[in-house]
């Protein structure tokens, strides 16, 4: 069985971060005294990846800088550079030469989560496997329904999609390149009963604004 691979989002602007991501692109802001985009490489390298994946756009010279090739965390890391950022579905199209055959792992560049990152078992036909959390104050609508481990675009209750995901490459079948969100894709998917979940209780948080940010860093730094 061929390894799996991870990807990483790291090309937004991250307006709602302004002026931290003036001169510093999102991934590599700071909490608990190291860069966002390390918590996660580091989650993953203990997950047991060892094959990354980050796409660039914004300030993407200076992730570069900063990580290299990996080998300094133990990993191997390759980079999609988009020029300009092409939204999730879009970024992940571009970046499917270099993931592999097998489901592959993309995660948000600005959320923290503990999530093991344990892969999990795809059924047959099932394109993509999603992890959701509580819905957190600033969604409280949330985005999906989960019921017996299958995600619904419909229904109630609903929870909150935590940026972290599990992709076969046939989802993004017929899409040509540049930029689109993955939302769509994902709904249609859903529609054809073929998107498996779970619902995460542990930590989460999406990284999105300096308050959330600074909110991180004081529980990191008291745990």
């Amino acid at each position: 069985m061929p390894e799996a691979r991870a990807m990483i989002l790291a090309a937004g602007r991250g307006e709602r971060m302004r002026p931290l991501t003036d001169d510093r692109p999102k991934p590599l802001l700071e909490a608990g005294g190291r860069p966002l985009i390390e918590h996660h490489l580091e989650r993953l390298r203990d997950a047991g990846y060892r094959e990354i994946v980050v796409n660039l756009a914004h300030l993407g010279h200076m992730i570069r800088e900063h990580l290299n090739d990996g080998s300094r965390l133990g990993l191997s890391i390759t980079y999609s550079d988009e020029g300009e950022a092409l939204e999730t579905g879009g970024g992940i199209l571009r970046a499917l030469p270099l993931l592999g055959d097998a489901p592959f792992l993309v995660i948000n560049g600005d959320i923290w989560c503990d999530h093991p990152l344990t892969p999990p078992v795809f059924a047959e036909g099932d394109l993509a496997h999603l992890v959701l959390v509580d819905n957190p104050v600033h969604n409280p609508a949330g985005d999906f329904h989960l019921v017996d481990r299958r995600v619904c675009a419909h229904g109630e209750p609903r929870l909150t999609f935590s940026g972290i995901g599990w992709y076969r490459a046939e989802l993004f079948e017929g899409c040509e390149p540049g930029r689109f969100p993955l939302a769509p894709l994902l709904r249609q998917a859903m529609a054809d009963d073929r998107v498996s979940g779970e619902h995460h209780f542990g930590g989460w948080l999406d990284v999105g604004t300096p308050q959330r940010l600074a909110a991180l860093d004081r529980m990191l730094r008291g745990a």
